[in-house]
């Protein structure tokens, strides 16, 4: 059911600031806002066309509250669908409040958490899956994940789900007329055709699939680990990478007792750097519980910086360094391993090419010295697959729709199945109506209270 009544709420952060936008939404948004402006050239806010601008006051009785631009802007022909309007004051706490309060005193109730962007969903301006680009967008710090953000936002995602969803559903309604003529035992639905469809939307189902994997991390940040024994400069490392003192840098081992996290952006992509305890055997307990959070975050990190001290490698220990590397390659053979040396600023050439042909594709650096740090970088970036973002294709980035996608596929799977095997149409009419299911869930043609609750409830309030 589509409310009636007139919300409000501030669509700025709160606290004090420049400029602050009250918004006000619903049928009666404009008439209870008019009686409370004085325009300076007595405009009645009724009056006014759709998208226009207005400077005047807010009064509450006799007294002026503040000098403010008011927006207008008309319903159907605004982001609610609703008559709505944006009041532009000044960003005095204390002003923000009187305003709401007066607003609330004449017929407005607070707003809920993202029920601005609830009622353009239910009114028709935006599909689910857009509705929830739009807290995407508000919550993207890179490069990547705002053009992602607005990727979905500009419906790109739900109309390529939206166009399967329509040529299924055709192919759906000639295998249920079948259905009723069941005796005169006839194909309305062209097999042929159809096994076709279903092979397109397989591919194209895999494909989104697939994307999951780049446009979760992309979204979230990549979080790398960066693991080795205590004095081999991870601290150094780190501060290197973040151009600022992070990690507290000492030249005595089990200095870095528990994680330290940080982020920066690399070529418009998240990455999450963590800095851990030295791995050794200690008798410390504190040092102890540091060493076993490293383990944990190695675990948690899709990619893995292995930093070794040039310096001090023996034979010795070039041979139990390569021991602990294949352990870890073969714990976690998906995981990129970049083996990396430091304080190569300080090694002979000779011992430098010993160093590469014993370890293959090792990477050379001196973090004290900034050498090679910003290589590192770019062997980071070439990990993410920046292709399908620079090709503007479509990349799954919510988990809710990966989700409903792996169950569509499951259903079309079996239509396919079905198609091969040559069964009824009855039968595989049941898959394909839980195929459309899914499909429906993602743009929200079909929807619960409970999950609009849940979604709109991580939207801020004022959105």
């Amino acid at each position: 059911m589509i409310p009636n009544d007139t919300i409000v709420a501030l669509a700025t952060p709160s606290g004090a600031g420049a400029i602050s936008v009250i918004r006000v939404s619903g049928k009666e948004a404009i008439s209870i806002c008019e009686p409370l402006f004085k325009s300076i050239r007595n405009k009645k806010l009724t009056k006014q066309k759709s998208h226009t601008i207005h400077l005047g006051h807010i009064v509450d009785e006799n007294r002026y509250l503040d000098e403010v631009l008011v927006s207008v802007f008309k319903g159907p022909h605004s982001y609610t669908g609703e008559n709505t309007i944006e009041i532009s004051c000044h960003g005095s706490v204390y002003i923000q409040q009187q305003i709401i309060q007066l607003l609330l005193r004449n017929g407005c109730r607070n707003a809920n958490a993202g029920e601005f962007t609830l009622r353009a969903f239910l009114n028709g301006k935006l599909d689910l899956s857009q509705a929830e680009a739009v807290a995407d967008l508000i919550a993207s710090d890179s490069e990547a994940s705002h053009q992602l953000a607005m990727q979905q936002m500009r419906g790109g995602f739900s109309n390529e789900i939206k166009n399967l969803r329509e040529e299924l559903l055709n192919f759906a309604s000639l295998i249920e007329l079948e259905l009723d003529f069941a005796e005169e035992d006839v194909e309305f639905a062209d097999r042929t055709q159809f096994k076709t469809l279903v092979e397109r939307i397989q591919f194209v189902l895999k494909r989104l699939i697939d994307s999951f994997a780049v446009g979760n991390v992309i979204k979230n940040g990549i979080p790398v680990a960066i693991v080795g024994e205590p004095n081999v400069g991870k601290s150094t490392l780190l501060n290197a990478l973040l151009n600022e003192e992070r990690a507290i840098v000492s030249d005595i081992a089990g200095t870095t007792r528990d994680t330290i996290e940080d982020e920066l952006i690399i070529d418009g992509i998240g990455f999450r750097f963590i800095d851990t305890a030295g791995i050794r055997d200690t008798k410390d307990v504190v040092e102890s519980i540091g060493i076993q959070k490293t383990f944990e975050k190695i675990e948690q990190a899709q990619v893995v910086i292995y930093l070794i001290d040039s310096l001090q490698l023996t034979d010795e220990h070039l041979t139990l360094l390569k021991t602990e590397i294949g352990k870890i390659k073969n714990k976690y053979p998906q995981k990129p391993l970049i083996i990396v040396a430091n304080k190569i600023d300080k090694l002979a050439s000779s011992h430098i090419e010993q160093l590469q042909a014993e370890i293959e594709n090792i990477h050379l650096l001196s973090a004290k010295e900034n050498i090679g740090v910003d290589s590192l970088k770019e062997k980071l970036v070439s990990f993410v697959n920046t292709g399908a973002l620079r090709n503007n294709e479509t990349i799954i980035t919510n988990t809710r729709h990966y989700d409903a996608l792996l169950k569509a596929l499951e259903e079309i799977d079996k239509v396919h199945y079905g198609l091969e095997a040559g069964l009824s149409g009855d039968l595989m009419a049941i898959d394909i109506r839980q195929a459309l299911f899914h499909f429906g869930e993602i743009t929200g043609e079909i929807t619960t209270d409970d999950l609009l609750g849940n979604i709109f409830a991580n939207f801020c309030i004022g959105k």
